[in-house]
């Protein structure tokens, strides 16, 4: 049993890797949180704790005796990656043994993803003399759960926007070289590789793939035309060109589901920003991840995307 610290632990990645670290009964989970907590927390093992990290003195005090942070906090939030150097710096201090980064995907086309890169370049640069910090970029690809009707596969993901390879209306945007391949992972295989991974009596690999199944764009489509009753999709082929210079001319642009406090415009622009960077994502294939966990946990059984995708699609209309 050792003690895990989680910050950002309201995201949906993070609860379902908390509600599989409860479900072992072998930790005792501290869970960060920049807000004043709303409710008593009744889980057993598991207790809540404010800091907004700024306070190096207050937030080692709070990671004393804790053996594994895990952190989820937003990237796009933490301008220069203070909070999560701070966290870092603070968990050096309090002697912790192993850290991980707010990575938890792979895509490098979107600009406020740079900050994962900053992140991992200090890592790097604390280490350099001597590891003085055990760490693990967990890297699952794209979630496929994002694929199947929210609220099946489980009960924390759901998607914030629409998808640029949308199931639920049968259609795609693709770009016209169709060369694009990323990896889908299941929010249960990163759950149960992260709870193995705590576990884990050798050295964290600093690479931490999670590799479920590696598809490419027209091998997806043909999956989601048969699970999705044959009927016929709509494609829209894009030009790279245009692509890269932000000139969308489909009939539609994935939209978010919530405001999230943006004005339309606002909101326009950012919707043609997340399509721009997920098209070239899976050009450059920055979503295919290695297999570093699968490679360090050979008895696990990940699951297979289309048989995840059948599954949850069989009967749905």
């Amino acid at each position: 049993m050792v003690k895990i610290a989680v910050a950002g632990g309201s995201g949906q990645i993070a609860q379902e890797i908390i509600d599989r670290l409860v479900t072992t009964q072998k930790h005792d989970i501290l869970i960060l949180s920049r807000k004043d907590l709303a409710t008593v927390e009744d889980r057993v093992g598991v207790t809540w704790v404010k800091t907004d990290y700024t306070d190096k003195t207050q937030l080692t005090g709070i990671l004393s005796g804790v053996h594994t942070v895990l952190c989820f906090s937003s990237a796009h939030a933490d301008a220069g990656s203070a909070a999560q150097k701070m966290l870092i710096d603070s968990a050096v201090a309090a002697g912790v043994k192993r850290f991980a980064p707010n990575e938890w995907s792979g895509v490098e086309e979107l600009p406020w993803y740079t900050e994962k890169a900053n992140v991992r370049a200090y890592l790097e640069e604390i280490n350099k003399e001597k590891k003085v910090l055990e760490y693990t970029l967990f890297q699952p690809g794209f979630l496929v759960d994002y694929l199947v009707p929210p609220g099946t596969a489980n009960k924390y993901i759901q998607p914030s926007q629409e998808l640029w390879i949308d199931f639920f209306k049968r259609r795609a945007i693709i770009l016209e070289n169709g060369n694009s391949e990323f990896t889908v992972t299941t929010a249960n295989d990163i759950a149960n590789v992260v709870a193995r991974a705590i576990e884990y009596e050798g050295e964290w690999p600093v690479v931490g793939g999670i590799h479920g199944t590696t598809l490419s764009t027209p091998k997806l489509l043909e999956i989601g035309k048969r699970v999705r009753g044959g009927k016929p999709w709509d494609i829209t082929y894009l030009p790279e060109d245009d692509v890269r210079a932000g000139d969308f001319h489909g009939s539609w642009v994935p939209q978010f589901y919530k405001e999230q406090g943006l004005s339309p415009e606002q909101k326009e622009h950012f919707s043609k920003v997340i399509l721009r960077g997920v098209l070239l994502s899976g050009l450059c294939k920055s979503w295919v991840v290695s297999d570093q966990w699968n490679r360090l946990l050979p008895d696990y059984k990940f699951t297979d995307a289309e048989e995840f995708l059948e599954k949850y699609w069989t009967g749905k209309d």
